[in-house]
């Protein structure tokens, strides 16, 4: 394998894009004989150092290190020693105009190896300078193209020298990529400069991700490090969802065909049969850090202390001081010999709370190294928790929103808004959504596909999507009502994170879709209100979509519809 250093494609230089510039000026004054007769160059290979020997990187330079540091030790040898018996210094023998001429070799390779970047730049200064003159027809032909995803074109020109030389310092290691927005104090320019730069470096091409319209200041220190640019993912709504006696327009951020066409049924029928309810069983996010002991004793001695309800006022006011909205609830503990597990649960207002809790769990920890000094803290967070990873903990004990949500179909509206029976419901429920979950070893994974619905809605308003995973714990149940003609389905989702301040919410896009539920920031009437509803128009969209895919399944639909909305029809070979 050739591991030979592979330097990135040379880019048009800033001489390029000015003469292309004046160029494009001066278009009325070109014939269109002139444009028509451009021919395409193809630049020759830029030359590279390690191109000296067909050999390994690494083996090159072990040559070339140790002939150069070798001959100079042996000519400075015989020089000392033609010195002490004055023989003339410019009297050479075979051996050391070989050694001479080693010497010089190996200098010219070093110099080139480690003077590469000052050698390419000039390489690319002067074949810039030859390549002024492009014609105008060349600039809109090459425009035109639509490069493949190999191409080293960059998406957009410098706007200075001194941003080219910025580049040059990012990509030879002189600056940090991360600290640009600080030294610039212009977060486009850093992401412009980054872009550039790393496009250099990899070789490949970003053309085609959006760089300019978005507020990189607003992610600044909170959301994203190091961007370069944005993904442009679709909103569609879903709605009218009649849930609690109010209306609600569901944003899905989804580029699945399908899903908010489905969801979308689903609120049909729900609205047709009067609605849904949502209740709210429990609000409390958790975070458990893990600490040791010497012994499995003096650990169980700091689990009964935290479990005793005589201590719990004491450690509910150190843990609150961390936040006005932190409010402990309560502390389980579970021990692994002499390891143990703290489990904290506080509710945290309209935010999702992670960061919330664990200020508040690390006040508690330092509290208890007064009477607990003996206390090894291993980590913040022990998966206890549990955070981002399913886990039976959060299926039973539930964590940040609980909720459930039920409807009563109408035998009319299953038959002509969804195509189905009720039966045929209860019977697809049972065989797949509880049956063959059993059988698969689900965990909170009783349900058709409610992580759909859990991640649209997330991106959509600005959540974690990591936290999709937990979110997305769903039993479906479905039962026929009212002497067999009516359907009863309802949803069970104990652990929905979710919040309506701080992460992604503050961005301009998931604001404005939170502003649509009437979700938008912190309720300052009732706290955590909004974050409570954020939940529950959760739960009622999973409901929706649930009814629907689970219709369109026993309905014999589902390849139907997918064939209908989910297939490109678009001919991909003429897009390559």
């Amino acid at each position: 394998m050739d591991l030979r250093r592979k330097l990135p494609p040379r880019t048009p230089s800033a001489t390029v894009f000015n003469h292309q510039k004046t160029l494009t000026n001066d278009e009325n004054r070109s014939s269109p004989s002139t444009k028509s007769s451009a021919v395409d160059r193809s630049p020759s290979p830029v030359p590279k150092a390690s191109d000296a020997l067909p050999l390994p990187l690494y083996l090159t330079n072990g040559i070339f290190f140790t002939l150069f540091f070798s001959v100079a030790y042996y000519l400075l040898h015989r020089w000392r020693d033609k010195i002490r018996s004055s023989t003339p210094l410019h009297v050479v023998t075979l051996s050391e105009l070989a050694a001479i001429v080693s010497l010089i070799s190996s200098f010219i390779y070093l110099l080139g190896f480690f003077g590469i970047d000052f050698v390419q730049s000039f390489i690319t200064t002067t074949r810039g300078e030859d390549d002024s003159f492009v014609l105008d027809g060349e600039v809109e032909e090459h425009s035109k193209s639509k490069p493949r995803i190999m191409d080293p074109v960059p998406s957009i020109a410098l706007t200075s020298e001194e941003d080219e030389e910025i580049v040059k310092l990012v990509v030879c290691g002189s600056i940090p990529s991360y600290s640009l927005e600080s030294k610039l104090e212009d977060c486009l320019r850093a992401a412009s400069i980054r872009r550039q730069a790393l496009e250099r470096t990899t070789g490949r091409s970003l053309l085609g991700l959006p760089l300019e319209g978005f507020d990189y200041k607003s992610i600044l220190g909170q959301c994203c490090e190091m961007p370069v640019g944005y993904v442009q993912l679709p909103v569609g709504i879903a709605g009218p969802l009649l849930m609690n006696g109010c209306e609600y327009m569901v944003p899905m951020a989804t580029t699945e065909g399908c899903l908010v066409a489905s969801t979308n049924r689903g609120c049909k029928a729900i609205f047709a049969s009067g609605g849904s309810t949502a209740i709210l069983l429990k609000d409390g996010m958790t975070r458990a850090p893990v600490v040791r002991f010497a012994t499995a004793e003096r650990a169980s001695q700091l689990k009964f202390y935290l479990e005793d309800a005589i201590n719990f006022d004491t450690l509910s006011v150190v843990f609150n001081k961390s936040s006005r909205f932190a409010r402990l609830q309560n502390i389980q503990c579970s021990i692994a010999g002499k390891n143990l597990y703290i489990r904290f649960t506080c509710s945290t207002g309209d935010a999702m709370g992670m960061n919330m809790v664990s200020k508040g769990v690390q006040n508690v920890l330092d509290f208890l190294q007064n009477d607990f000094p003996d206390m090894d803290v291993i980590g913040i967070s022990g998966n206890f928790c549990s955070d981002k990873k399913p886990a039976a903990v959060n299926w039973i004990e539930g964590r940040g929103k609980s909720v459930v949500c039920e409807a009563i179909i109408t035998e009319d509206v299953v038959k002509k808004v969804l195509k189905t029976t009720v039966p045929a419901l209860v019977e697809l429920n049972m065989l797949k959504n509880l049956t063959g979950s059993a059988i698969a070893g689900a965990l909170g994974g009783f349900n058709a596909h409610a992580a759909n619905i859990v991640s649209a809605v997330f991106i959509a308003t600005g959540q974690d999507p990591a936290q999709n995973i937990e979110s997305s714990h769903c039993i479906t149940m479905m039962e026929a009502v009212n002497n067999g003609k009516d359907l009863h389905i309802s949803v069970t989702m104990p652990s929905i994170e979710v919040g309506t301040v701080g992460g992604g919410t503050q961005l301009a896009s998931q604001s404005a879709c939170l502003n649509l539920l009437g979700a938008k920031g912190s309720n300052r009437e009732s706290p955590g209100s909004n974050a409570r509803l954020l939940a529950r128009v959760v739960a009622g969209s999973v409901l929706a979509g649930e009814l629907s895919l689970m219709s369109a399944i026993s309905a014999g639909q589902l390849v139907k519809s997918h064939m209908k909305y989910n297939r490109s029809n678009r001919d991909i070979a003429s897009t390559v």
